[in-house]
């Protein structure tokens, strides 16, 4: 059982809608997912020993990261005679900054799930490991099916689209925006209305979080400010991370270099792919 290695990318929400709010709490919602050629390094040493590890830059308890609890989902659909033997020791050399809107976190666990399937031979379908990674989050299911996607509902419900060869100038402040105290803003916009694919992408781009994140964290409004002159600047998600593109990296990297980088916690440049990388090295092994 060898080492397998791959890109776990990060994400952007082209544009993002906030449609109600349903009676368990949750939010319906209307977003463009972007995938990128950006992303942490993840490397998987799977063992027979039923030994798990993880090394990465994580300030809190293995137990609560979404990797480990991908893992042990994952062995929770295999009978308990193969899954207590299947180990892992698992290194993350992270990229994406944390708290930034980018989805480092769901691609993480997706990126676990949809490797130690192949190396756990656990044999799960695509919908089924989708399944399995909603139980993480809603932002999980994008990433195991790797495809740029309409998102509907909570953000399940994902219909895939072709999305032109665009490269995309990203800036994250140093402040991390909490998803969950973000959605419980009582000044939330959360009444807009529900349209077709075809109708919105004939809008301008928006973010409905814009507008209470930048009240809350003022260095989301300065970030925009420095985008806004070289296009439609938007933020991902529910923030941090903001976002200009371009239709070439040339045109990208010439705002990024008038750019002053040390204002930001992280600053690149990348490219809006058609499929997610970990697809290309799960279909390899």
């Amino acid at each position: 059982m060898s080492e397998v290695t791959c890109i776990s990318p990060c994400k952007l929400n082209l544009f993002l809608y906030i449609t109600g709010r349903r009676p368990d709490g949750y939010h319906e919602l209307e977003t463009l997912f972007a995938l990128l050629d950006y992303g942490d390094t993840m490397s998987f040493k799977p063992n027979l020993e039923g030994k798990f590890s993880l090394e990465g830059p994580f300030n809190f308890p293995f137990e609560q990261n979404l990797i480990y609890k991908a893992y042990k989902l994952l062995l929770d659909t295999l009978p308990q005679s193969q899954a207590q033997n299947l180990g892992v020791s698992i290194k993350v050399l992270k990229k994406i900054p944390e708290g930034g809107g980018l989805g480092g976190g769901s691609s993480n666990a997706a990126t676990t799930l949809l490797v130690l399937n192949k190396l756990f031979k656990a044999s799960l379908s695509i919908d089924e490991l989708a399944a399995l990674g909603l139980k993480l989050g809603a932002d999980v299911p994008v990433f195991i099916r790797g495809h740029n996607a309409f998102a509907t509902g909570v953000g399940e419900k994902l219909q895939s689209v072709e999305l032109k060869e665009q490269y995309a100038l990203v800036v994250t402040p140093f402040v991390e925006v909490n998803t969950k105290k973000a959605f419980s803003d009582p000044d939330l916009k959360r009444d807009s209305p529900k349209r077709a694919l075809s109708e919105l992408l004939k809008l301008p781009l928006h973010n409905d979080f814009t507008k209470t994140v930048i009240k809350s964290a003022p260095q989301v409004g300065l970030a925009l400010d420095r985008l806004l002159k070289y296009g439609p600047a938007q933020m991902s998600g529910s923030g941090s991370s903001c976002f200009v593109l371009f239709d070439s990296y040339e045109l990208a990297y010439k705002a990024f270099s008038k750019l002053d980088v040390e204002e930001f916690r992280s600053c690149f440049i990348a490219k809006i792919v058609k499929h997610s990388p970990v697809l290309d090295v799960i279909d390899a092994l």
